[in-house]
Protein backbone atom coordinates (compact mmCIF):
# COMPACT_ATOMS: atom_id res chain seq x y z
CA UNK A 1 0.00 0.00 0.00
CA UNK A 2 1.51 3.39 -0.96
CA UNK A 3 2.15 5.83 1.89
CA UNK A 4 -0.52 8.48 2.41
CA UNK A 5 0.06 11.84 0.80
CA UNK A 6 1.34 14.55 3.10
CA UNK A 7 1.16 18.31 3.08
CA UNK A 8 4.01 20.32 4.53
CA UNK A 9 3.69 23.96 5.48
CA UNK A 10 6.48 26.39 4.61
CA UNK A 11 8.98 26.93 7.39
CA UNK A 12 9.20 30.51 8.53
CA UNK A 13 9.90 32.59 11.60
CA UNK A 14 7.10 34.77 12.98
CA UNK A 15 7.67 38.52 12.86
CA UNK A 16 9.40 39.97 15.89
CA UNK A 17 6.95 40.88 18.59
CA UNK A 18 4.10 38.98 16.94
CA UNK A 19 3.33 36.80 19.94
CA UNK A 20 -0.25 36.25 18.81
CA UNK A 21 0.63 35.13 15.28
CA UNK A 22 0.43 31.58 13.94
CA UNK A 23 2.85 28.96 15.22
CA UNK A 24 5.38 27.97 12.55
CA UNK A 25 7.18 24.66 12.62
CA UNK A 26 10.58 24.12 10.98
CA UNK A 27 10.41 21.71 8.06
CA UNK A 28 12.55 19.05 9.74
CA UNK A 29 10.17 19.01 12.72
CA UNK A 30 7.27 18.42 10.35
CA UNK A 31 9.18 15.47 8.90
CA UNK A 32 9.92 14.26 12.43
CA UNK A 33 6.18 14.37 13.20
CA UNK A 34 5.36 12.41 10.03
CA UNK A 35 7.94 9.72 10.81
CA UNK A 36 6.61 9.51 14.37
CA UNK A 37 3.10 9.09 12.99
CA UNK A 38 4.32 6.14 10.91
CA UNK A 39 5.97 4.63 13.98
CA UNK A 40 2.76 5.09 15.95
CA UNK A 41 0.73 3.46 13.20
CA UNK A 42 2.99 0.42 13.14
CA UNK A 43 4.34 0.96 9.62
CA UNK A 44 7.80 0.09 11.00
CA UNK A 45 7.88 -2.21 13.99
CA UNK A 46 10.45 -2.18 16.83
CA UNK A 47 13.71 -3.63 15.60
CA UNK A 48 12.89 -3.10 11.91
CA UNK A 49 14.86 -0.87 9.56
CA UNK A 50 13.16 2.26 8.30
CA UNK A 51 13.68 3.47 4.70
CA UNK A 52 16.93 5.23 3.89
CA UNK A 53 17.28 8.99 4.18
CA UNK A 54 17.19 9.25 0.39
CA UNK A 55 13.99 7.20 0.15
CA UNK A 56 12.34 9.29 2.86
CA UNK A 57 13.46 12.50 1.15
CA UNK A 58 11.73 11.33 -2.06
CA UNK A 59 8.65 10.26 -0.11
CA UNK A 60 8.26 13.59 1.65
CA UNK A 61 9.62 15.72 -1.21
CA UNK A 62 12.28 17.40 0.93
CA UNK A 63 16.08 17.42 0.99
CA UNK A 64 18.07 14.55 2.42
CA UNK A 65 19.58 16.98 4.94
CA UNK A 66 16.11 17.81 6.27
CA UNK A 67 15.36 14.11 6.73
CA UNK A 68 18.73 13.58 8.42
CA UNK A 69 18.02 16.33 10.94
CA UNK A 70 14.62 14.81 11.75
CA UNK A 71 16.16 11.36 12.22
CA UNK A 72 18.91 12.84 14.41
CA UNK A 73 16.27 14.17 16.80
CA UNK A 74 14.35 10.88 16.79
CA UNK A 75 17.58 9.06 17.62
CA UNK A 76 18.24 11.51 20.47
CA UNK A 77 14.69 10.76 21.70
CA UNK A 78 15.55 7.02 21.63
CA UNK A 79 12.80 6.31 19.09
CA UNK A 80 15.30 5.36 16.38
CA UNK A 81 18.82 3.97 16.53
CA UNK A 82 21.55 4.34 13.91
CA UNK A 83 23.74 1.33 13.19
CA UNK A 84 26.99 2.12 11.44
CA UNK A 85 27.01 0.68 7.92
CA UNK A 86 23.58 -0.91 8.32
CA UNK A 87 21.03 1.92 8.43
CA UNK A 88 18.50 3.29 10.88
CA UNK A 89 16.23 1.04 12.92
CA UNK A 90 13.23 1.45 15.18
CA UNK A 91 14.66 1.35 18.70
CA UNK A 92 13.58 -1.37 21.07
CA UNK A 93 13.90 -1.77 24.82
CA UNK A 94 16.24 -4.68 24.11
CA UNK A 95 18.88 -2.16 23.05
CA UNK A 96 21.61 -2.16 25.69
CA UNK A 97 21.71 1.63 26.03
CA UNK A 98 17.91 1.92 26.21
CA UNK A 99 16.70 -0.94 28.39
CA UNK A 100 17.94 0.63 31.65
CA UNK A 101 17.22 4.26 30.87
CA UNK A 102 14.10 4.28 33.08
CA UNK A 103 15.95 2.64 35.99
CA UNK A 104 17.99 5.38 37.65
CA UNK A 105 19.37 3.39 40.57
CA UNK A 106 23.13 3.22 41.12
CA UNK A 107 25.17 1.54 43.89
CA UNK A 108 27.06 3.70 46.37
CA UNK A 109 30.15 1.53 45.84
CA UNK A 110 30.56 2.93 42.33
CA UNK A 111 30.27 -0.35 40.46
CA UNK A 112 28.26 1.18 37.64
CA UNK A 113 24.71 0.28 36.60
CA UNK A 114 22.73 -1.91 38.93
CA UNK A 115 21.75 -5.23 37.34
CA UNK A 116 18.76 -6.36 39.31
CA UNK A 117 16.97 -9.69 39.32
CA UNK A 118 13.19 -9.60 39.33
CA UNK A 119 10.66 -11.66 41.22
CA UNK A 120 6.99 -11.31 40.30
CA UNK A 121 4.63 -11.40 43.24
CA UNK A 122 1.28 -11.14 41.48
CA UNK A 123 -0.45 -10.25 38.22
CA UNK A 124 -4.18 -9.62 38.41
CA UNK A 125 -6.92 -8.25 36.18
CA UNK A 126 -9.15 -5.82 38.09
CA UNK A 127 -11.59 -3.04 37.45
CA UNK A 128 -9.81 0.31 37.55
CA UNK A 129 -10.59 2.52 40.51
CA UNK A 130 -11.38 6.16 39.85
CA UNK A 131 -7.83 7.13 40.83
CA UNK A 132 -6.11 4.57 38.59
CA UNK A 133 -8.49 5.39 35.74
CA UNK A 134 -7.63 9.07 36.03
CA UNK A 135 -3.88 8.36 35.78
CA UNK A 136 -4.29 6.01 32.80
CA UNK A 137 -6.98 8.15 31.15
CA UNK A 138 -9.50 5.33 31.00
CA UNK A 139 -12.98 5.08 32.48
CA UNK A 140 -13.46 3.97 36.07
CA UNK A 141 -14.48 0.33 36.11
CA UNK A 142 -12.69 -0.52 32.88
CA UNK A 143 -10.31 -3.50 33.04
CA UNK A 144 -6.80 -2.86 34.32
CA UNK A 145 -3.84 -5.14 35.03
CA UNK A 146 -2.00 -4.85 38.33
CA UNK A 147 1.53 -6.27 38.50
CA UNK A 148 3.51 -6.45 41.74
CA UNK A 149 7.18 -7.37 41.71
CA UNK A 150 10.42 -7.17 43.62
CA UNK A 151 13.77 -6.14 42.16
CA UNK A 152 16.71 -7.68 43.98
CA UNK A 153 20.48 -7.31 43.99
CA UNK A 154 21.66 -10.75 44.94
CA UNK A 155 19.41 -11.79 47.82
CA UNK A 156 18.67 -8.22 48.92
CA UNK A 157 15.30 -6.72 47.85
CA UNK A 158 15.89 -3.18 46.57
CA UNK A 159 12.64 -2.11 44.87
CA UNK A 160 9.00 -3.01 45.47
CA UNK A 161 6.98 -2.09 42.36
CA UNK A 162 3.21 -1.73 42.04
CA UNK A 163 2.41 -1.40 38.30
CA UNK A 164 -0.94 -0.62 36.68
CA UNK A 165 -1.65 -1.10 32.95
CA UNK A 166 -4.77 -0.59 30.78
CA UNK A 167 -6.41 -4.00 30.49
CA UNK A 168 -7.50 -3.56 26.88
CA UNK A 169 -3.88 -3.15 25.77
CA UNK A 170 -2.50 -6.07 27.78
CA UNK A 171 -4.93 -8.94 27.24
CA UNK A 172 -3.30 -12.24 28.10
CA UNK A 173 -0.60 -10.79 30.35
CA UNK A 174 0.05 -13.20 33.22
CA UNK A 175 2.64 -13.66 35.95
CA UNK A 176 3.89 -16.78 34.15
CA UNK A 177 4.35 -14.86 30.91
CA UNK A 178 6.23 -12.12 32.74
CA UNK A 179 8.45 -14.59 34.56
CA UNK A 180 9.26 -16.60 31.43
CA UNK A 181 10.36 -13.56 29.40
CA UNK A 182 14.14 -13.19 29.61
CA UNK A 183 14.51 -9.60 28.39
CA UNK A 184 13.41 -6.29 29.93
CA UNK A 185 9.71 -6.01 30.74
CA UNK A 186 9.28 -3.09 28.36
CA UNK A 187 10.71 -5.35 25.65
CA UNK A 188 7.88 -7.81 26.32
CA UNK A 189 5.35 -5.01 26.15
CA UNK A 190 6.50 -3.91 22.71
CA UNK A 191 7.15 -7.35 21.17
CA UNK A 192 4.07 -9.17 22.48
CA UNK A 193 1.54 -6.39 22.96
CA UNK A 194 2.68 -3.69 20.53
CA UNK A 195 2.95 -1.07 23.28
CA UNK A 196 6.14 1.01 23.30
CA UNK A 197 7.07 3.24 26.23
CA UNK A 198 8.82 6.31 24.85
CA UNK A 199 8.94 8.73 27.77
CA UNK A 200 8.04 8.99 31.44
CA UNK A 201 7.34 11.55 34.13
CA UNK A 202 8.21 10.91 37.76
CA UNK A 203 7.45 12.28 41.21
CA UNK A 204 9.74 11.46 44.13
CA UNK A 205 9.26 11.79 47.87
CA UNK A 206 10.63 10.29 51.06
CA UNK A 207 8.29 7.95 52.94
CA UNK A 208 8.40 5.59 55.91
CA UNK A 209 7.99 1.87 55.28
CA UNK A 210 4.60 0.53 56.30
CA UNK A 211 4.23 -3.03 57.55
CA UNK A 212 3.72 -4.58 54.08
CA UNK A 213 6.62 -2.73 52.46
CA UNK A 214 8.88 -3.53 55.41
CA UNK A 215 8.10 -7.22 55.05
CA UNK A 216 8.81 -7.35 51.31
CA UNK A 217 11.95 -5.21 51.46
CA UNK A 218 13.17 -6.81 54.70
CA UNK A 219 13.61 -3.50 56.49
CA UNK A 220 12.25 -2.34 59.86
CA UNK A 221 8.79 -0.82 59.83
CA UNK A 222 9.21 2.95 59.63
CA UNK A 223 12.55 2.71 57.78
CA UNK A 224 13.12 5.52 55.25
CA UNK A 225 12.29 4.65 51.64
CA UNK A 226 12.26 6.61 48.40
CA UNK A 227 8.85 6.63 46.74
CA UNK A 228 9.03 6.97 42.93
CA UNK A 229 5.71 7.44 41.15
CA UNK A 230 6.08 7.18 37.37
CA UNK A 231 3.61 7.59 34.55
CA UNK A 232 4.90 6.24 31.22
CA UNK A 233 3.63 7.32 27.82
CA UNK A 234 3.53 5.87 24.36
CA UNK A 235 3.10 7.84 21.13
CA UNK A 236 0.80 10.86 21.13
CA UNK A 237 1.42 11.25 24.88
CA UNK A 238 -0.98 8.43 25.72
CA UNK A 239 -0.41 7.15 29.28
CA UNK A 240 -0.01 3.36 29.30
CA UNK A 241 1.60 2.58 32.65
CA UNK A 242 1.39 3.83 36.21
CA UNK A 243 4.25 2.56 38.34
CA UNK A 244 4.66 3.17 42.05
CA UNK A 245 7.98 1.98 43.37
CA UNK A 246 9.42 1.93 46.87
CA UNK A 247 13.24 2.04 46.82
CA UNK A 248 15.48 0.89 49.67
CA UNK A 249 18.43 3.25 49.24
CA UNK A 250 20.67 2.34 52.18
CA UNK A 251 23.40 1.27 49.74
CA UNK A 252 22.08 2.85 46.53
CA UNK A 253 21.18 6.27 45.23
CA UNK A 254 18.78 7.57 42.63
CA UNK A 255 20.75 9.09 39.77
CA UNK A 256 19.54 11.58 37.16
CA UNK A 257 21.34 13.51 34.43
CA UNK A 258 20.15 17.04 33.69
CA UNK A 259 20.84 18.90 30.48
Amino acid sequence: MPPPSVTLTPSAEPPAGDAGGPAFSPLYRQIKALITRSLQGGEWRPGEAIPSEMELAVRYKVSQGTVRKAIDELATDNLLVRRQGKGTYVATHAEQHIQYRFLRLAPDDGEGEVRLQRRFIDCRRLRASAEIARWLEIKAGEPAVQVRRLLLRGDQPIVLDDIWLPGTLFKGLTAERLSDYRGPMYGLFESEFGVRMIRAEERLRAVAADAAAARWLTVPEGAPLLSVERISFTYADRPVELRRGLYHTANHHYRNALS
